[in-house]
């Protein structure tokens, strides 16, 4: 079973960002930990009984934002359900992340941190909305790396409408600098909802430049694990990740997180007040079947995990092996696996269509 937990609360409100956060009602953020805690002591009790959480994740918004004795209650929480070879990660940004947050969040046992960097451009930070500067971000891994954090991810947002290779190695080799053992780079995508949504100028659509990127991290010893995962060694891979892409149980607390158990996704209230007032109040759909199939088809081509061949019909046996003779995928110890991630999903879509 993992979880994640999910902090809605922001400095600023990023234009690429279609997340649920708010960059206002900061005055709510006591009795929104109050409300997340009832939902977490309920969803523990009711679905992970007798049960040790094998990756807790917290994600946001911006976790930093939440001053560190306010996790306190929900650390304690989590007690009986973690161990000591639970993943826990939190995300973090580098103007909120300062010393002592990153030092209280270590005391409470989490042993990997994220940092959303997206770049050590100024101007890019600028343009995207970012609320730190590049000084700020290289001082918080730093600072993480300090403490004793050994597991600590970079983000980097590439195909914004300044980016070049060059300017991008810039940034990476900056990345690689510091003590970092993990790098998510992530294609920009232009969402509905967000400020760049409609704003095509914005974005690159080049794929030659995440083949250089994809070249270029691998070269400099980062592993690509996934279509945006990149790790120094396979002990350094995101567990919880992993989790989702092997279709396991998940939790999903707090407002706009998302929860999958039973077969059924449930979704608690996305509005920040209406959550407050009843924590345990859930959307729910039912997976079929097919939807669960689908699912891990995507997935498992989008990583180095792959595809069970037993998942597959006769006929999309057949569109498989079409793709074997023509080097798309390969099987090996009775799975199917995909050679370029970013054909995932084309390659999906063939064999089930």
């Amino acid at each position: 079973m993992l979880l994640y937990i999910h902090i809605p609360f922001c400095d600023s409100k990023c234009h690429y960002c279609a997340f649920n956060s708010y960059t206002t009602k900061f005055n709510l953020k006591k009795d929104y930990m109050k409300a997340l805690n009832i939902q977490l002591k309920h969803d523990l009790e009711n679905y992970c009984k007798d049960k040790t959480l094998e990756t807790v994740f917290i994600g946001g918004g911006t976790p930093s934002t939440i001053k560190i004795e306010d996790y306190e209650e929900t650390f304690k929480i989590l007690e009986n359900y973690i161990d000591k070879n639970t993943e826990i990660t939190s995300e973090s940004n580098p103007n909120s992340a300062t010393k002592d947050w990153l030092q209280g969040m270590k005391n409470y046992g989490v042993n990997r941190i994220s940092f959303g960097v997206q770049s050590f451009q100024e101007n890019k930070l600028k343009e995207l909305n970012r609320a730190h500067n590049a000084k700020s971000a290289i001082t918080a891994i730093q600072n993480a790396s300090c403490i004793g954090f050994d597991s600590i991810n970079c983000d980097i947002i590439y195909g914004f409408k300044t980016d070049t290779f060059d300017n991008l190695k810039e940034d990476f080799s900056l990345a690689f600098s510091l003590p970092i053992t993990h790098l998510s780079a992530y294609s920009l995508t232009l969402e509905e909802g967000t400020k760049f949504f409609n704003k095509s100028e914005v974005k690159i659509d080049d794929e030659e430049l995440s083949y250089k990127i994809f070249d270029f991290l691998e070269n400099n010893g980062f592993s690509q694990y996934e279509i945006s995962n990149f790790a120094r060694g396979k002990n350094y891979h995101s567990k919880h990740n992993f989790g989702y892409w092997q279709h396991k149980e998940y939790l999903g607390v707090g407002a706009g997180a998302v929860g999958y158990v039973n077969n059924q996704r449930y979704y608690p209230n996305k509005d920040l007040d209406e959550y407050i007032k009843n924590p345990t109040s859930y959307e729910v759909e039912e997976l079929s079947n097919d939807d669960i199939k689908v699912e891990k088809v995507l997935l498992g081509f989008r990583c180095i995990l792959g595809v069970e061949l037993s998942v597959f019909t006769e006929d999309e046996l057949k569109r498989v092996n079409h793709l074997i003779e023509e080097e798309k995928i390969y099987i090996k110890d009775k799975n199917v696996f995909n050679k370029n991630f970013l054909l995932a999903d084309e390659i999906s879509l063939y064999i089930l269509e």
